[in-house]
């Protein structure tokens, strides 16, 4: 008869190894001494399980320094598993392979218009699957899971996309299942700004914290939230939906059906329009802040304006939340000081003072590759610990 059932000793030290190996896991390399405070356990029981790890090949461990004194650094074998992020942009592609020590091994970016049909982006998505992984040297059974992104939210019960007016022409369809089903491996999905908070959060410009908010400014807005270390989306999947607080109740109608949303006055469509009559047609976002940065002074305003619009929705995120950090992603961050100083007077003006105090608005430092790694660390914190063992043993 097996002992391993719930309160066993062989249960209990299986699931304080799966804590040692999920807190190195998501940090990339910790110390010992960083990996007892980390989950609870004695400096004792994390030695021994650092050693039953190296000994199986699943971690490797370097002499270093904390605070002035030798340590141990533990880190994921570069051996431990493969991970898969793929991020659907409205027009783009971008897949990425990993392994479970944070580095990424092969990288490709393709434009496409994702929009118009499934299908399409699916057959190229495997694709560039295939061949990234041959280009990395790695088998498909040694992926461990697959992190997919969309731009719109998943319904949680259902896991299709949960609003078809981001994405027509994907309509009724579930991107999880099947992607999994054309790859045959576990794929954990989520939307992009969730994608671009986890990126920068074990990546970028969030490490370290365990509250946060990614605001993605592109085509629309939207956030991802980090609360204790953790993305939070709601019990429908929702949470972060900065874009459609209602700024004005008599402005333009918004593509959710209500009026005057956020999204209305700061997406990309918006502020494109507000410059054809003096800039011509066939701009885009990305060369609108080139401009900016010249000093073309029509520019620097609309850019301006959309910070102080924004600012008011992060101040709102802040009196609810109190994140301590604000990351600014998408195309309009990179007007960096010209967007992020509006915004930031916004959060000064309405937002509570004591919040505002602790509150930093920085960029993201990841910039268009934010939601790709976001999905390599989808897969990190939620793929199975056994799976890692598994694939480290074989």
């Amino acid at each position: 008869m097996s002992t391993d059932t719930p309160g066993s000793q062989s249960s209990l030290h299986r699931a304080n190894l799966e804590r040692v190996l999920r807190a190195v896991r998501m940090a990339g390399s910790l110390t010992q001494a960083e990996i007892a405070r980390g989950t609870g356990l004695s400096a004792a029981t994390v030695s021994n399980i650092v050693r039953e790890l190296k000994e199986s090949g699943t971690v490797v461990v370097a002499d270093t320094s904390a605070g002035g004194r030798r340590a141990r650094s533990v880190s994921l074998s570069g051996d431990a598993g493969i991970v898969v992020g793929i991020d659907f942009g409205h027009t783009h592609l971008r897949v990425a392979v990993g392994n479970l020590a944070h580095r990424v091994l092969a990288e490709e970016s393709s434009p496409m218009d994702v929009d118009v049909s499934a299908a399409q982006g699916f057959e190229r998505a495997e694709a560039m699957v295939e061949r990234l992984l041959a280009e990395a040297g790695f088998r498909s059974d040694k992926v461990i899971g697959v992190g997919l992104g969309v731009p719109g939210p998943i319904d949680v019960e259902t896991g299709a996309l949960g609003s078809t007016a981001i994405l027509p022409g994907w309509t009724g369809i579930a991107p999880g299942r099947e992607l999994a089903e054309r790859l045959g491996l576990p794929v954990h999905v989520d939307n992009d700004a969730n994608l671009g908070a986890l990126g920068e959060l074990v990546w970028g410009a969030g490490r370290g914290l365990g509250d946060l908010a990614y605001i993605k400014v592109a085509s629309g807005v939207g956030a991802g939230l980090v609360v204790n270390g953790q993305i939070y989306r709601g019990p429908g999947g929702t949470a972060g939906e900065i874009g459609h607080i209602t700024l004005d109740e008599a402005g333009p109608v918004c593509r959710c059906g209500n009026r005057g949303c956020l999204e209305t006055f700061v997406g990309s469509r918006y502020l494109l329009n507000l410059l054809t009559p003096t800039l011509g047609t066939g701009l885009t976002l990305p060369r609108v802040v080139e401009l900016a940065q010249e000093g073309d002074l029509g520019c620097r305003r609309v850019i301006a304006d959309a910070g102080r619009q924004i600012g008011t929705g992060v101040a709102t995120l802040c009196n609810l939340l109190n994140p301590r950090r604000v990351i600014l992603g998408g195309d309009l961050a990179e007007a960096g000081e010209l967007v992020l100083a509006p915004i930031r007077d916004s959060v000064a003006r309405y937002a509570i003072p004591s919040a505002a105090r602790q509150l930093s608005v920085v960029p993201g430092t990841l910039g268009g590759r934010a939601e790709v790694l976001g999905a390599l660390a989808l897969v990190m914190s939620e793929a199975g610990d056994s799976s890692a063992l598994a694939v480290a043993r074989s």
